[in-house]
């Protein structure tokens, strides 16, 4: 788990370091991804095969909280905060669970 725990940290780490400078270049992050899936290109195919991850992981959280109202709405964090979310969920679940297996499924 402690190996978990560090991967968290620095994923988020280096994503606050690289999206604060961005966020505060280009506040509006929607016209730019969803034209570039608009386009066609590799990009676009980039930001919808991403936007999938961020649904699947939005329904990994939802399910892990039994679909509750709490996990619903950790779920759209995690579908809207993509890894730097999942980072400090994951970050803080590792310290409650006592295996792989409870942080993934909670049981």
């Amino acid at each position: 788990m402690l190996l978990i725990r560090i991967m968290c940290i620095v994923i988020f780490v280096v994503l606050a370091g690289y999206t604060l400078p961005v966020l505060q270049a280009e506040p509006n992050l929607f016209p730019a991804f969803f034209g570039a899936i608009a386009s066609g290109g590799w990009q676009g195919q980039f930001n919808l095969d991403f936007l999938v991850m961020l649904a699947f992981s939005g329904l990994w959280v939802t399910w892990r909280h039994g679909f509750t109202p709490a996990g619903l709405g950790l779920g759209l964090l995690a579908f809207l905060g993509g890894a730097m979310f999942l980072s400090v969920y994951l970050f803080i679940l590792s310290g409650r669970c006592k295996d792989m297996q409870q942080l993934l499924t909670n049981r």
